[in-house]
């Protein structure tokens, strides 16, 4: 009855840990770039028996690619295919987004709303327009004529899902997500850039609500058999009282 007890126990703080994530995913399905996440458990079991519980073991990013939508951003990217925007801070860190919402700062620089300023690009001053290519090259026109200055590049990792997620649409690289490889876009079978574009959330409102009610689902029949259990252990202390 204490093994009941446990494994009920066990199986309501897990599902609570899969309605936290699945809240989040839907609290963000409005978010360009954002990646939805799952949680992950692993059943608990004394040597040699079965399983007596579930323990969480934490949550991942789900990659899969959101739809693109044409965007009124002047700099706005999307990724069509696999990869990500590297991205770094003011101490040099770098961190790794889908989120391709960049607009141009005052030294030339192209940066998200929290100031991650995209790698490799740089628009001059006396620029009269700019805009980048498939293949990730920047065209900026200027008096003289049109040129070429920098190419954004995009990364890829081994273990993508493994990337640790650090807020919002952006992750920097683990251990076990290996490092970051140099991934070149506009060839026949490679990625896409996406001038004038934005990927949306690949969250569906529809499939996390049905997920919220299977998990209240679950959640409430754990509490049943934590009620359950709680009552036999009840009328056995009663019957070794008698």
């Amino acid at each position: 009855m204490d093994r009941a007890l446990y494994a009920a126990a066990t199986g309501m703080a897990a599902q609570q840990r899969n309605l936290d994530v699945v809240s989040d995913n839907l609290a963000n399905a409005d978010v360009a770039g954002f990646k939805g996440s799952v949680a992950t458990f692993e059943v608990l079991a004394a040597p040699g028996e079965r399983g007596v519980g579930t323990a969480v073991t934490g949550q991942h990013a789900i990659f899969t690619q959101g739809k693109l939508m044409k965007s009124p951003g002047a700099f706005d990217l999307a990724i069509d295919g696999p990869g990500f925007f590297t991205v770094a801070d003011g101490k040099g860190r770098k961190g790794y987004t889908r989120d391709g919402a960049f607009s141009r700062a005052p030294d030339g620089s192209l940066r998200n709303a929290q100031g991650w300023r995209l790698d490799g690009i740089r628009i001059p001053e006396d620029a009269l327009s700019a805009r980048v290519e498939s293949d990730g090259r920047l065209i900026v026109t200027t008096a003289g004529g049109k040129e070429t200055m920098g190419r954004v590049r995009l990364a890829e990792f081994a273990a993508p899902e493994a990337l640790q997620s650090v807020g919002g649409t952006l992750f920097a690289a683990t251990s076990a997500s290996g490092r970051a490889r140099t991934l070149e876009a506009g060839g026949p079978d490679a990625p896409q850039i996406r001038f004038g574009m934005l990927e949306q959330s690949n969250v569906s409102i529809v499939e996390s609500m049905m997920e919220i009610m299977a998990a209240q689902r679950a959640y409430e029949a754990n509490a049943k058999g934590v009620q359950a259990a709680d009552e036999m252990l009840r009328i056995a202390n009663n019957l070794q009282r008698g």
